[in-house]
């Protein structure tokens, strides 16, 4: 019987979604995804808030784009995409909450909330792995969602094993506008991934361009930061020797006003090995493309 592979496949869908043109944007996604055989990757990954758009500016605005988990656009085009090329598939959609939920957070804090700004993972069988919902919530989000306890981690057969999953702002200490250092961190995601032995980290973002050197192709200011915020993984200094694969699935284009950095990327991160190189593959700004990196390469 032939060993099972290590080396996981992944896709990354990088576009520009419209706000609240859900069907659109499925249009656009199935385009991208078109060109991906069967079995040719283990994980697809679509950004933060795929198919709604994510520049809501009330709760009222983004009400109508609520989805209930495993049922909504973004679970079934999900799981026909998991059926189809036979692999994992991750997306980023806001959740709409059950008014019990609803009335019990109110009760707690006092802070009315309609939904959850969530993450839908499917099997290769077109199955529900599990959910997500942000932690660290932006600006944006507090107008309508309810944070999230935590990343969450799901043990899958190889080549991907250990997967975490978090979105967007997670990646920043916690709680914003909290302080940090390069020397001291704090790391949340990174000592999390390290406690949980995580393979791959996947981050779903709608993370807005730095401004940077505008003139270029890549935000590199933004991929250096997301880099730099996972410093535990990399550390030259580290006697350890753990491996991670992070996939960074941003999306590019503007909504009211707020333009976002696109640029995702797929790094290889050693303990002891240090930063240099851990960039393996990246896209654009403006580029709306399907990126697949095979890291047996």
């Amino acid at each position: 019987m032939p060993m099972p592979r290590l080396s996981p496949r992944i896709a990354v869908v990088q576009f520009q979604p419209k706000i609240g043109q859900i069907f659109s944007n499925i249009a656009k996604v199935r385009e991208l995804c078109r060109g991906i055989p069967p079995r040719s990757v283990d994980l697809v990954c679509l950004p933060e808030m795929a198919l709604s758009g994510y520049v809501f500016e009330s709760a009222a605005s983004i009400a109508p784009y609520l989805e209930h988990p495993r049922t909504g656009p973004t679970s079934t085009l999900c799981a026909e995409l998991a059926r189809g090329l036979k692999c994992y598939v991750v997306a980023g959609y806001p959740e709409r909450l059950d008014r019990s939920e609803v009335e019990k957070h109110l009760a707690e804090t006092g802070a009315r909330v309609v939904g959850a700004n969530s993450a839908a993972f499917y099997g290769p069988e077109g199955q529900w792995v599990g959910g997500y919902r942000k932690t660290n919530l932006f600006t944006t989000d507090k107008t309508w969602a309810k944070p999230g306890t935590g990343l969450a981690t799901f043990t899958l057969p190889p080549p991907l094993r250990t997967v975490s999953l978090g979105i967007c702002m997670d990646l920043n200490p916690h709680p914003p506008p909290h302080s940090w250092t390069i020397e001291n961190g704090p790391y949340e995601v990174a000592d999390y991934c390290l406690i949980e032995k995580t393979n791959v980290l996947v981050l779903l973002n709608a993370w807005l361009d730095s401004g940077e050197q505008t003139e270029d192709d890549y935000d590199m200011h933004t991929l250096d930061y997301w880099a730099d915020r996972l410093r535990p993984l990399w550390l030259p200094s580290s006697p350890a020797s753990h491996e991670t694969i992070v996939v960074v699935c941003n999306r590019g284009g503007a909504e009211n006003g707020k333009k976002f950095a696109g640029s995702s990327g797929v790094f290889r991160m050693m303990q002891g090995r240090g930063k240099s190189g851990i960039l393996r593959a990246a896209l654009g700004r403006e580029d709306e493309d399907v990126m697949v990196w095979d890291s047996s390469t």
